[in-house]
């Protein structure tokens, strides 16, 4: 049974940014998501730039289901790994460099996904810590090349509370201990998988296998209204 702390001990920062780092991020172009809307999509081992060696797994274990919920076929992922290291590509940066006509020819993904983590894990504070999951996301379409979509997803948990500076420094201390029996970046990463693909404004388009797919508006012309058109 997961313990559950008061909100007072425990902040929640949830942010989700896509394509460019502002306050309100522009609606995404989603024209060439739209003309080659993939079915499958096969998901690359991830480049990792942060200090954490379970950022990768973490961050593949947690992106299947929401991708294959919006609708996609989803190409296991530790299929996808094994094949590339028995096939000679040992490291993350081999395997993101294989042509995607190769991709397309042996595997018949319609779709590559791209991801390189950017910062990952625990940051400990004099008075607080900060667990933070951030990843750079690019879908590529594997006959043409294009990018389908690209962004960012960011989340952060901090832990810390008000009072006097004794009692933030117990409370700290007791984060640290806690958060050394428990990894709370799975959880993080799986917010943030989900935040990123089901963006209303910025997410995923539903694929092919959602109930909805034929009802999703985003990248489909405005109806024209010029007056005198209409008929």
């Amino acid at each position: 049974m997961t313990r559950r702390f008061p909100r007072s001990k425990r902040l929640l920062l949830w942010i989700l940014v896509s394509l460019a780092a502002c306050a309100t991020p522009p609606l995404h172009d989603y024209s060439a998501f739209r003309l080659r809307l993939p079915r499958s999509i096969l998901v690359m081992p991830p480049l990792n730039e942060s200090t954490d060696v379970n950022a990768p797994y973490i961050f593949l274990a947690t992106i299947t289901r929401p991708l294959a919920n919006q609708g996609y076929y989803v190409f296991p992922v530790a299929m996808v790994d094994a094949f590339m290291k028995e096939n000679g590509l040992p490291s993350a940066y081999e395997m993101q460099n294989v042509p995607l006509g190769k991709i397309r020819e042996v595997l018949g993904a319609d779709a590559v996904l791209y991801v390189t983590i950017l910062d990952w894990g625990q940051k400990y504070l004099l008075l607080s810590s900060n667990t933070v999951v951030k990843s750079q996301v690019r879908l590529v379409d594997v006959v043409s090349g294009e990018t389908l979509w690209s962004g960012q997803q960011i989340a952060v948990e901090g832990s810390g509370g008000g009072g006097s500076l004794i009692g933030m420094a117990v409370a700290a201390v007791v984060d640290q201990i806690i958060d050394s029996l428990r990894d709370r970046t799975y959880e993080l990463s799986r917010q943030a998988n989900y935040g990123m693909v089901y963006d209303r404004d910025n997410g995923f388009l539903r694929g092919p296998y959602h109930p909805g797919y034929a009802s999703d508006p985003r990248g489909l012309p405005e109806p024209n209204t010029t007056p005198g058109q209409n008929y």
